[in-house]
């Protein structure tokens, strides 16, 4: 049986979900305009496997690929944007215990761990004096073989609702040096504290606050050097976020198509009667369409470009010359779809505005979220930056940078 025999179909897994999906949709809208957090939103996707689905049919989960993946990622956005970027870091974490499990290092008590409903958050950022170059957040050994986590760090997106947090940190090291690491730290441990304090304008329910670990103990087993973390992470992250920005204008599109359907009221200069027969309202519903339609294409285009990554990989032992070659390609490919991902859902969000009159901008109908979360979530990687790694590749040579960092700089 091929590989591709061995998936499951993509048209199951979204008929699985897509009533757990509907429902989910139902109370977005009053979710943003309380202000509440998705709470038992995400505890539903864990108690159906959500967090799982990449996890190897052998032990447990439903083995689905980076492609099929992103599909659900961006119906889910479509029910509630903030719900898959909240599960971005999770997603990380799960690619990167399979790329290790390849390699020959058991993860199977992690794939039981995500099997059996626990998640992983993100915490890598840090606010304030923070030098680029480095971390204040500090892993220190302990004479028992153990470490020991203290720092605080801020966006760190979907840690609020998980079990896990993926921590970015300096691990002191004898002599006095120090290298970077990821600490896999438990949420449930009383030195862990996530506050809800993301006070962006949109994107309000992936819970982007601070978590703070004083003195947290993390095992020596859940420690890994930086530079052994899976390859193609910074494709992978922006992935998600391109399959958040997808579910957002398919959302958007959904809103609008309805009102327009039922607007009773128009203009005494329109060129119909009715709205919904107004051939410029018809051509820019169809023109946000074809924007859906093209970046969900680029964005799955760049989840199959992942998926060849991860397949070379898992076979590759080392990572070899074909493998740097195709997460170059990744990375490349991820960074132009983000150029004009951005540019198509930023532009839709707001143009499908022209479709109403001024009652469009009530806030009961919360119309503007789409644009709010689009925005906020484009924000995270400034795609002008983005555009000019995808240049300087095509006309120098110049690869792109496969793990970064934000923080203070001199000068």
């Amino acid at each position: 049986m091929s590989v591709t025999d061995a998936r499951p179909q993509l048209e199951e897994i979204q008929a699985t979900y897509a009533p757990l999906f509907a429902e989910i949709g139902e109370g977005a809208l009053q979710r943003e305009l309380d202000d509440v957090l998705p709470d038992q939103e995400v505890r539903r996707l864990k108690e159906r496997g959500f967090g799982a689905l990449r996890v190897p049919v052998e032990y447990g989960g439903r083995g689905v690929s980076t492609p099929e993946l992103t599909q659900l990622w961006i119906d889910l956005a479509a029910a509630d944007s903030n719900l898959p970027q909240a599960l971005r870091g999770h997603g990380a974490l799960v690619e990167d215990r399979l790329w290790q499990h390849a390699r020959g290092r058991d993860q199977q008590a992690w794939f039981a761990r995500f099997v059996a409903g626990e998640i992983a958050g993100n915490a890598w950022s840090e606010v304030g004096a923070t030098a680029i170059d480095s971390q204040q957040t500090v892993l220190t050994g302990q004479p028992d073989g153990t470490y020991r986590l203290s720092g605080s760090k801020f966006y760190t997106t979907g840690t609020i609702y998980a079990e896990w947090a993926d921590v970015y940190v300096r691990r002191e090291l004898a002599g006095g040096e120090s290298d970077f690491a990821i600490a896999l730290v438990d949420t449930r441990e009383p030195e862990v504290t996530v506050s809800d304090d993301w006070d962006g304008f949109g994107q309000r329910g992936t819970g982007s606050g601070t978590t703070t670990f004083d003195n947290a103990i993390v095992a020596a087993d859940h420690v890994l050097p930086f530079g052994e973390r899976f390859p193609f992470q910074t494709a992978y992250y922006q992935l998600n976020l391109l399959a958040v920005l997808s579910g957002i204008g398919r959302a958007a599109l959904d809103d609008f198509v309805g009102h327009v359907r039922g607007r009773e009221r128009n203009y005494s200069h329109a060129n119909a009667l009715r709205v919904r027969e107004d051939p410029q309202v018809l051509a820019r519903i169809g023109e946000a369409s074809a924007a859906v339609y093209a970046a969900e294409a680029a964005t799955l285009r760049v989840a199959a470009t992942i998926q060849e990554v991860a397949d070379l990989a898992a076979v590759a032992g080392e990572v070899p010359d074909q493998v740097a070659a195709a997460n170059e390609r990744a990375e490349i490919e991820s960074s132009a779809a983000q150029v004009v991902v951005t540019s198509l859902v930023l532009g839709l969000t707001s143009d499908l505005f022209d479709t109403l009159g001024a009652s469009g901008t009530s806030i009961s109908k919360g119309l503007d979220r789409h644009w709010r979360n689009a925005r906020t979530v484009s924000s995270h990687n400034p795609r002008i930056l983005k555009a000019r790694v995808v240049g300087g590749h095509l006309v120098n040579g110049t690869p792109p940078p496969y793990a970064w960092a934000i923080g203070r700089t001199a000068g």
